[in-house]
């Protein structure tokens, strides 16, 4: 059965909260690659299968298949084990069913990483890493007799790395029904990198050796790539299996936050920009209902509603009516006002205006003039009639006088004649 590689899922579509990358290789010795692994994020799995050809990679992708099936959907210590331990049964059933061969096993290393948690459930010697602060620390022990030397000072890691039983595991899934699996839960941060990996990485390259690529190679996804590289390089005894998950905490429920912020401050200006838009044109047309200007139509005075001017070759004006008073008839300072329009307030101010214009043109011309003003005409001819009648008695009178006096003198010079 072919090695599972990585894939998609509903759980890696719901919630991609890592960046990663993933590679596995068959190295340079073996003929068929046992490994198997899974990265649908929260969940990242590396299993290394035992049991040679047509036994090691059936438990290792009974494996994968299983904790895919039954991990939770956010990172959980004890159920992530439950799922390992349920692969664990899932194996030795298998094997008494006939499926691969009796004795097939298979190490697992489970994973999930969710903001700034990290659980892991291990069994066997395939390892997680954590890349912390620029340096790699091993998070998990290593369920091999050579781990089990070392912690008693039996031998040394470097011995360890050559001593001819390194590929003897004391724990794998498969071989005990009631196998537990260590559970680690790590609170990490944004920038530290998981690095998940089977011992075919691990027992060609020394943790120094990984830490300089983990540093170096910031995408993931080549980070893998060239860790299996350097470990074939180094002779690829083994199948070579890694998952590289850098963690980003909190920064993708950040950038959603975020985006929904920006979607909502944008939406918010649009309807600002809208509101302020209608108001303004609101405004618009009930001020250009309101004003008016008096200009020339025909040789006439018309009235006209809204503004004189134009933009864009638009006008905002509507023709009121035109009245009845002809532009000759006006003050020729009015005339030349009406070319470019008199504006006033209101159409009410400009019926206003045309009634004052009426009343100037009737008085230049003396005619249609009110009531009242010929009434004090009147009176002011017949005061002068009365005058010219007073002056003619006057000088009727003085002339009687005078005729008077002449006929006295002749009587008076008369008598003188008869004296004498």
């Amino acid at each position: 059965m072919a090695a599972k590689h990585a894939r998609s899922s509903s759980r890696s579509r719901r919630a991609p909260v890592s960046s990663f990358g993933s590679r596995t290789d068959i190295g340079c010795v073996r003929d068929h690659n046992e490994d198997s692994l899974i990265v649908a994020p929260p969940l990242y799995v590396v299993a290394d299968g035992m049991g040679g050809h047509a036994a090691g990679e059936v438990a290792s992708e009974i494996a994968v298949d299983v904790i895919s099936r039954l991990a939770p959907e956010h990172p959980d210590g004890e159920a992530l084990a439950f799922a390992v331990e349920e692969a664990n049964r899932a194996i030795i059933q298998a094997a008494s069913e006939g499926q691969g061969r009796a004795g097939m096993g298979t190490t697992c290393t489970a994973a999930m990483m969710e903001g700034e948690r990290l659980v892991i459930a291990q069994v066997g010697d395939s390892r997680a890493y954590l890349l912390h602060n620029g340096k790699l620390q091993q998070i998990t022990r290593d369920h091999s007799l050579m781990a089990d030397m070392i912690e008693s000072g039996q031998i040394t890691p470097e011995e360890a790395r050559v001593h001819p039983r390194r590929s003897v595991i004391t724990r794998a899934l498969g071989s005990d029904a009631n196998m537990c699996a260590d559970i680690y839960e790590i609170n990490v941060k944004t920038g530290d990198r998981l690095l998940l990996c089977s011992d075919g990485l691990s027992g060609m390259l020394e943790d120094h050796e990984m830490e300089a690529v983990l540093l170096r190679t910031r995408d993931p996804q080549r980070c893998a790539a060239q860790l299996v590289n350097q470990a074939i390089g180094a002779g690829g005894y083994d199948n070579v299996t890694v998952v590289v998950a850098d963690v980003t905490g909190f920064a993708e429920s950040q950038r959603k936050k975020v985006a929904l912020k920006t979607k909502v401050f944008v939406a918010f200006v649009l309807v600002l920009f809208a509101a302020i838009l209608a108001g303004t044109a609101f405004a618009c047309h009930t001020y250009l209902n309101t004003v008016a200007y008096l200009a020339a139509d025909n040789g006439k005075v018309a009235i006209y509603r809204g503004l004189p001017d134009e933009v864009l070759g638009m006008s905002f004006s509507n023709l009121e009516r035109t009245t009845d008073v002809s532009v000759s008839d006006l003050q020729p300072g009015v005339a030349n006002r009406l070319e470019e329009g008199i504006r006033v307030d209101s159409v009410e101010a400009a019926e206003q205006l045309v009634s004052e214009y009426e009343r100037d043109i009737a008085e230049r011309s003396g005619q249609n003039l009110p009531a009242s003003a010929n009434k004090g005409k009147t009176d002011e001819a017949d005061g002068a009639d009365s005058a010219d009648t007073a002056a003619n008695s006057e000088a009727n009178a003085t002339d009687g006088a005078s005729g008077a006096s002449a006929t006295n003198n002749s009587s008076a010079q008369g008598g003188e004649g008869g004296q004498v």
